[in-house]
C-alpha cells in the first residue's frame, strides 16, 4: 500500500479495507512504519516504539470495527502491559517504569480490533497545555514545524495530523483533546464526565472533569470509536444511561434546527486574536445559512473565578501525583520539570478547606450551564484565543526558574498563594486556552471542529458545549459541518 493511498483513508475506511480483503493488517502497519519513520523524526510525536508488539498483533485473527487499524496510545494513563510508561516525566522515564496490566480504555481499543504500535509525548503529567517535557523533548506540529501542538496530547495530534495513523488515543482534563485538536486541524470530542472509563486505576480523573477518547481526522471516526468504549467500569462512579442510538448512527443524521449561542469574549478577561474571532463568526454565518438559529450570549459564570478554581485543582493534583511517583520509584526532585515541582508546592500549600470550597463552585457552574442550556442546544466559542505559538514561546522563562527555586527553598508558597500571584498564573497560562475547562468543571461533553486556517496556515478549531448527555448532538452537528465545510482533503506539506 502507498503512502499516499494509506493517508487517504480514516480508520473506518482502513478496517473495511482489512475486512474485505483488499489489505491485511500487516500491510497497514507496515504502511504506518513507514510513514512514522518519514516523519517522527520531525514532529517528535511517538516516544516509545511497540513495533515488535504490533507486528505479533497485527499476525492474528482481529475482530472488531477497527481490527487491523494503526493506533497510538498517550503516555498518559493510557498503560500498555509490559511497555514503557513515562507520564512526561523524568523520574518514570529513568525508572523503566512498565505496568503490568492494561487501562481500561486500551483494554476496550484492544477489543475494538486496534493495532498499537506506540504512545505518544506529553508534557509531564499532562500539566501544560504544551507538549515540551524535558524527559522527551517538544512535539512539533505538522503544519508549521516551528510551532507548537499544544497539549496534552500533543504528540497524538500530531502524529495524526501528519498522516501517521488516522486516530489516536487522547484525555481532556482541560482541554487536552479540544486544544492539541485545534491546533493540529483535526476533530476532538471530549465525552461527558462518566462516559469513558478510567479503571483499573482509579475510579474516574479529577473529580470526573477527565475524560478518555481520541483525537481523528473525521467525526464518523471518532463516534465509531465511542461507539466501542463508552460505559462503566468496575469501580466507576458514574453509571450513564446508554445512548439512544448508536454515535456512528448520529453523524449521518441530521440535527434539525439547533439554538445556539457564541461569544468570542474570553471568560478570564484577556485578549482574543483576530483570526480567533473570525473562526467562530465565519462559523455562526455557516450555521445560519444551514438552517440554525445562531445569536450572540454566554452563560453567566464567574469565568476567572473558574479558571482560579480549576488551578487550585489542578495544582493539588500534580501535588498528589509527585508523592505518589516518589514513592513508587524512589526518586527526589530531580525527577521532575522545576515548573512541576512549583506546581506541587502551590498544591501543597493549599488548604483541604479553601479546596473543598473551590469544589463545591464547581456545582455552581453545572448550575449555571445547565440554566444556560435550558435555553440554547449549544454554546459556541472559539477553541484557541491565538494561533498557535512557536515552540519555546510560552515556556517558563530562566528568571522566573530562579525565583522559584529560592522561593521554594524559603517556604514561601503558602505566601505566594496570598500574594495575588495566583491570578497572574491563571492570565499567563490560560489567556491562550481559556475557553475549554468550563467542559470540565462542569462534566458536559464538547468538542472543537477544524473549521478555520489563518493566513499563515495554522488551524484554529470552534468549539462547541452540550448539556449533559449531548455527544449525540454533537456527533450530528459536527458531522453537518464536515460536509458542509469538508476539511479531509488539507493536509499538512510534511
Amino acid at each position: 500500500m502507498s503512502a499516499e493511498e494509506y493517508r487517504r483513508h480514516d480508520a473506518l475506511g482502513l478496517a473495511e479495507l482489512v475486512r474485505s480483503r483488499q489489505v491485511s493488517a500487516s500491510e497497514l502497519l507496515e504502511a504506518a512504519l513507514a510513514r512514522s519513520a518519514e516523519v517522527n523524526p520531525k514532529l517528535n510525536a511517538i516516544i516509545i516504539p511497540m513495533h515488535e508488539i504490533a507486528r505479533d498483533r497485527a499476525k492474528q485473527n482481529l475482530e472488531g470495527a477497527f481490527a487491523g487499524v494503526p493506533f497510538l496510545t498517550k503516555d498518559l494513563f493510557q498503560e500498555y502491559a509490559g511497555v514503557q510508561t513515562a507520564y512526561g516525566c523524568k523520574g518514570l522515564k529513568a525508572a523503566n517504569y512498565k505496568p503490568d496490566a492494561h487501562a481500561e480504555i486500551t483494554a476496550r481499543w484492544l477489543r475494538a480490533g486496534a493495532v498499537i504500535f506506540g504512545r505518544t509525548n506529553t508534557p509531564e503529567f499532562g500539566a501544560k497545555g504544551i507538549t515540551e517535557p524535558e524527559a522527551w523533548g517538544p512535539s512539533r506540529n505538522p503544519w508549521n514545524l516551528d510551532h507548537i501542538t499544544g497539549g496534552s496530547s500533543g504528540g497524538s495530534a500530531a502524529a495524526v495530523a501528519a498522516g501517521i495513523v488516522p486516530m489516536a488515543g487522547a484525555n481532556d482534563g482541560g482541554g487536552s483533546i479540544r486544544i492539541p485538536a485545534a491546533y493540529c486541524g483535526l476533530f476532538g470530542l471530549k465525552p461527558g464526565r462518566g462516559r469513558t472509563p478510567w479503571g483499573p486505576q482509579m475510579s474516574e480523573a479529577m473529580h470526573g472533569a477527565a475524560m478518555n477518547h481520541v483525537v481523528s481526522r473525521s467525526v464518523r471516526d471518532s463516534a465509531a470509536m465511542l461507539d466501542a468504549t463508552h460505559g462503566s467500569d468496575i469501580g466507576s462512579l458514574c453509571h450513564l444511561a446508554p445512548p439512544e442510538r448508536s454515535y456512528l448512527e448520529e453523524v449521518s443524521r441530521a440535527p434539525g434546527k439547533l439554538r445556539i449561542a457564541f461569544s468570542t469574549r474570553s471568560p478570564i478577561g484577556s485578549e482574543v486574536h483576530p483570526e480567533a474571532i473570525k473562526a467562530v463568526t465565519d462559523a455562526a454565518k455557516l450555521l445560519e445559512s444551514l438552517g440554525h438559529h445562531v445569536e450572540e450570549a454566554e452563560p453567566q459564570v464567574d469565568g476567572l473565578q473558574l479558571a482560579k478554581d480549576f488551578i487550585v485543582m489542578w495544582f493539588a493534583q500534580c501535588a498528589a501525583t509527585v508523592n505518589e511517583i516518589k514513592r513508587r520509584t524512589g526518586c527526589g526532585n530531580e525527577g521532575f520539570e522545576l515548573d512541576t515541582l512549583a506546581m506541587a508546592a502551590f498544591g501543597e500549600a493549599s488548604r483541604a478547606s479553601e479546596y473543598v470550597e473551590g469544589y463545591w463552585r464547581w456545582g455552581d457552574y453545572t448550575r449555571q450551564l445547565g440554566e444556560f442550556h435550558q435555553k440554547y442546544d449549544l454554546y459556541m466559542t472559539p477553541t484557541l484565543a491565538y494561533p498557535a505559538p512557536r515552540v519555546g514561546q510560552i515556556a517558563t522563562p530562566q528568571w522566573q526558574h530562579v525565583a522559584m527555586k529560592i522561593l521554594m527553598t524559603l517556604g514561601l508558597s503558602r505566601v505566594i498563594l496570598k500574594s495575588g500571584m495566583i491570578e497572574q498564573m491563571v492570565q499567563e497560562n490560560l489567556k491562550w486556552v481559556p475557553f475549554t475547562q468550563l467542559g470540565n468543571l462542569t462534566g458536559v461533553p464538547g468538542m472543537s471542529v477544524p473549521l478555520h486556517w489563518t493566513p499563515e496556515g495554522l488551524p484554529m478549531g470552534v468549539h462547541f458545549l452540550s448539556a449533559h448527555g449531548g455527544e449525540g448532538m454533537l456527533f450530528q452537528l459536527a458531522g453537518q459541518l464536515e460536509q458542509a465545510k469538508p476539511w479531509k482533503d488539507k493536509w499538512p506539506s510534511v
